[in-house]
């Protein structure tokens, strides 16, 4: 049984693809940083699916925290880097520590689970990262300065490790979700889900499982010869 850990997978995308993976046969460690309560439900829906699940809490920000989880957790072969969170504003009133708790979640964290997880890999001779990005990755977008550039750093960081690990039979690629119904989406004015709607060719905002089934087939042998890409799943938002 293959073994896959999601980063940041107790809600949102992250307890979709965590619950994909989990259907698909795979052990899978759900990573939280503070609500136990969400990463167990989700651990418990993982495990209604016919999959096996255990909850992990570690910061992916921490170095020392990620090498401490990667002790407790036993070869790795899908690694979901998911964990995220923004600090919105514009650049001319963000913070340092707004900036560098940013960066440190979005983009060091991804890159310290990355490293952790290669030595098994290496030596397995197989692996899978996938790096879930952003569409403002790609097109940008005024007032996330810090969450914009740590999302574009996970383009540049997954195009960089595929070139460094293929030749270990390990691939890297990379998901741009666009705009996700989510519980923060449906807060939104009908005026703004509108003009936002109004911007995606398929009229639509996406359903997390949608992204999760996108990483479901990059972590199979269906995608063995894909590395160094990035899927976008924005409805055609961006092209």
């Amino acid at each position: 049984m293959r073994k896959a850990l999601v980063t940041g997978g107790s809600r949102g995308i992250g307890k979709a693809i965590s619950i994909s993976l989990a259907k698909t046969g795979m052990f899978v460690y759900v990573n939280y940083t503070s609500n136990a309560e969400a990463a167990e439900a989700t651990v418990k829906e993982c495990k209604a699916v016919g999959g096996d699940a255990v909850p992990i809490k570690f910061n992916v920000g921490s170095s020392d925290e990620v090498l401490s989880a990667f002790e407790q957790m036993d070869g790795i072969s899908v690694l979901v880097n998911n964990a995220g969170i923004t600090s919105d504003g514009l650049a001319m009133r963000l913070k340092d520590s707004d900036w560098e708790r940013t960066l440190s979640v979005n983009l060091s964290g991804a890159f310290y689970c990355a490293r952790a997880a290669m030595k098994g890999m290496m030596k397995a001779r197989y692996g899978r990262i996938i790096n879930i990005s952003s569409v403002v990755g790609e097109m940008g977008n005024a007032g996330q300065v810090a969450y914009v550039a740590s999302k574009a750093g996970l383009i540049g960081l997954t195009k960089s490790l595929a070139k460094e690990l293929g030749s270990r039979n390990i691939t890297v690629n990379a998901i741009t979700p666009g705009f996700i119904q989510t519980d923060m989406t449906n807060e939104l004015s009908e005026d703004t889900k509108s003009a936002l709607l109004a911007q995606i060719p398929l009229g639509r905002f996406a359903e997390p499982g949608e992204v999760a089934s996108a990483c479901v087939f990059l972590a199979s042998e269906e995608a063995s010869y894909i590395t160094g890409q990035v899927l976008g799943v924005n409805g055609g938002l961006y092209m």
